[in-house]
């Protein structure tokens, strides 16, 4: 048997060596330093602006196009080293345009790649991001209104309905939403994705900035620590630190780096040399890690009076303030001298996935805003309700951050209460996603997005769907207000712009080829423990799938003559996701029965059954149903009192899903070929030995 295992291994490996290479894809980084789609070149028609592009690359073209505008094409007008003078058509309509781009070292299409302004603003509406966390596996938080919680049963004591809310499907409605409110620019202040090495992460990132891109707005992104090493944020979404002059103003993006949680001296000396080239512009800073934050003093901020970090003695108290700059005081000293000499008025962060406020208010009498934001698509934070009343809690958030020409900063739709000096105020964020949650869905034979508005007022504006060609919107299961402004296929990708109206409640959009009549697929997989203990907590594991999107899904437990719902949430990000998990916080009955009931956006239903405490040869049954109604079904997304239960390590697998109780799209899987497979294969021989 080892002798055979061995020989496996062997042929295995020969076969891969002799397979031919793939051909090598081309990224954004591979051309440009700037732009990429976390950075836009930025201008007004008749500008002429630089592009900075890679050692040995030389341009053959460069053409911009929108969903509804284009192509034009740009001229280079000059070029020194690898920097490029590039002319912006007098007759451009200003727009976010895809940049496409044909070069020796091949040809991109680069979304975000060049924003046209109508002129530059005296007022930047500045909508802000952070930590979005993004993984093709699981991370999901439970929501409720304002309530938020990290356990479905827990959650159900509090509120009903209970919605599963995905990391995916919380960073997107967040862009979704600031981008149906028209605001200039989209910042995401890092930990964009949650794991470095997630390529299908950053992928699922580009995708959101792709379609927000299409609806009209840019966006502009910075790492954070859980970006580190940025090999494939660099590679997908843009460089470790930058800057950016819109008009007045100078966006400087800076690396806090890892677990280091600052950047570097070399960073902080750039910075300076930046700024002294653009002397009289306002300068916002967007760096991951805060660099006011004390706990002790108080958790959420305050207000810093008149302290100088020239003089020695008032740096040592303004240490006392620091936490994550502490460790390098020459690094943190020296910016906080740079916010004072340059008079820079904003700097956001993000990190600890918590609201915090500082005002810093330097011995000239100069105002200097330091805003950290929550968490917008982690679950990893504090509970609202807290779990401990000497903890604050928080939700799933986002902002709106006014800059004026003057260099004021205002938050129109926060109101941050001090005393003495002190913060008092938990919630100083927008709650989006928390109250305001798109659920797309794409399958092969349409497009369905689901909204979940909360927010006592509907919401208007553009948003992009990405349809099959040939799909049309159907107003018979549409209860959206809507009119589409455009369509148009950029780069394989076919792109519906819309001008939408979400109202108030759950709502409805779909684009299908035609009236759907097929009835999803659902189908019971397993339960883990597989025989759950009476009055002990467990989870039931299905699969659902729907050419189109599933609209509701939940799985009921009928026992002792009662019948309870529990919703169903995603085991992975991939908008191709199949696989679900309803957590059941136990059954007192000895035989009972699950019901996984699966409902699409036309109304077909399916459902399958397990009854749990028969004989193997009676437990399964499946009944499935096909309605013909074409009415929004209403939301299933409840679920009864419970005790919480841990997950276990099946529910993480590959990557974006737009999931709810209500969700799933067309079907995909993910191979198991690649490095993990080899070491696996690789300890057969060890596990025959040890048999043996």
């Amino acid at each position: 048997m080892k002798r055979a295992a061995a020989m496996f291994l062997t042929l295995l490996m020969v076969f891969l060596v002799q397979m031919p290479a793939a051909k090598a894809e081309v990224y954004p980084s591979d051309i440009f330093v700037t732009p990429s789609i976390g950075v836009p070149a930025v201008g007004v028609p008749g500008d002429t602006i630089t592009m900075e592009v890679k050692d040995g690359v030389q341009i053959s073209q460069l053409t911009i196009v929108s969903v509804l505008h284009g192509p034009y094409n740009l001229q280079i007008v000059g070029k020194d080293g690898n920097l490029l003078k590039v002319k912006i058509p007098e007759n451009v309509v200003p727009d976010d345009y895809f940049l496409q781009v044909k070069s020796n070292k091949g040809d991109i299409t680069l979304p975000n790649g060049l924003v046209v302004l109508k002129e530059y603003p005296k007022v930047l509406k500045i909508a802000q991001v952070s930590d979005t966390h993004i993984t093709s596996g699981a991370k999901v938080g439970y929501v409720c209104r304002q309530y938020f919680q990290r356990s479905p049963m827990k959650l159900a004591k509090l509120c009903q309905p209970v919605i599963p809310l995905h990391s995916v499907v919380a960073t997107d409605s967040a862009y979704t939403y600031w981008a149906m409110q028209g605001v200039d620019f989209i910042f995401n202040t890092g930990d964009d994705v949650d794991t470095s090495g997630d390529i299908k992460g950053y992928q699922i990132l580009y995708n959101i900035l792709s379609r927000t891109v299409a609806a009209g707005t840019p966006v502009i992104n910075i790492k954070g620590n859980h970006d580190d090493p940025p090999t494939v944020y660099s590679k997908l979404i843009g460089p470790r630190y930058f800057y950016e002059v819109i008009g007045d103003f100078i966006i400087i993006g800076l690396d806090s780096r890892g677990e280091e949680g600052h950047p570097e001296m070399a960073q902080i000396e750039w910075m300076e040399k930046v700024l002294e080239e653009h002397k009289g512009k306002i300068p916002i800073v967007l760096v991951h890690h805060p660099y006011f934050f004390s706990p002790r003093w108080n958790y959420l901020g305050g207000i810093l009076r008149g302290l100088d970090p020239f003089s020695d003695s008032d740096w040592n108290e303004l240490k006392g303030y620091l936490r994550y700059w502490a460790g390098e005081p020459d690094v943190a000293r020296r910016f906080l001298e740079d916010v004072v000499k340059y008079n820079i008025r904003l700097v956001l962060s993000g990190h600890i996935h918590h609201d915090m406020y500082w005002l810093y208010i330097d011995k000239n009498g100069n105002k200097h805003w330091f805003i950290t934001l929550t968490a917008t698509g982690a679950p990893d934070k504090e509970t609202n309700p807290h779990t401990n009343p000497r903890y604050s809690p928080t939700w799933y958030g986002s902002n709106l951050i006014y800059v004026y020409d003057n260099g004021t900063v205002v938050e129109p739709e926060v109101h941050v209460k001090i005393e003495n000096d002190k913060v008092r105020s938990d919630f100083m964020s927008v709650p989006v996603p928390q109250e305001f949650i798109v659920f797309r869905h794409h399958g092969k034979d349409g497009t369905a997005v689901k909204f979940i508005n909360e927010l006592n007022e509907s919401v208007s504006g553009p948003i992009t769907l990405v349809i099959p060609e040939g799909a049309k919107v159907d107003p018979s299961v549409t209860n959206i207000t809507y009119t589409v402004l455009g369509e148009r296929t950029i780069d394989g990708t076919n792109y519906m712009l819309i001008n939408a109206t979400v109202p108030v409640g759950v709502s409805q959009i779909v684009v299908s080829k035609e009236k759907d009549t097929q009835k999803p697929k659902v189908e019971i997989a397993y339960t883990f423990p597989s025989k759950p203990k009476m009055g002990r907590a467990f989870k039931v594991y299905f699969k659902a799938a729907d050419n189109i999107g599933i609209r509701s899904m939940y799985v009921e437990i009928e026992a002792n003559g009662k019948t309870v719902r529990y919703p169903g949430e995603p085991t992975k990000g991939d908008p191709a996701n199949i696989f679900y998990v309803a957590q059941i916080p136990g059954v007192n009955a000895d035989h009972y029965t699950i019901r996984v009931v699966v409902t699409d956006f036309y109304g077909n239903k399916a459902v399958d059954e397990k009854v749990m405490g028969k004989p193997a040869s009676t437990t399964t049954t499946t009944t499935s149903t096909t309605s013909s109604s074409t009415s929004t079904p209403t939301s299933t997304s409840s679920s009864p009192t419970a005790t919480s239960t841990t997950a276990s390590a099946s529910t993480t697998s590959t990557a974006p899903s737009s999931s709810s109780p209500t969700q799933t799209s067309s079907t995909g899987g993910g191979s198991t070929c690649g490095p993990a497979a080899l070491v696996g294969l690789a300890l057969v021989p060890l596990l025959l030995r040890r048999r043996r």
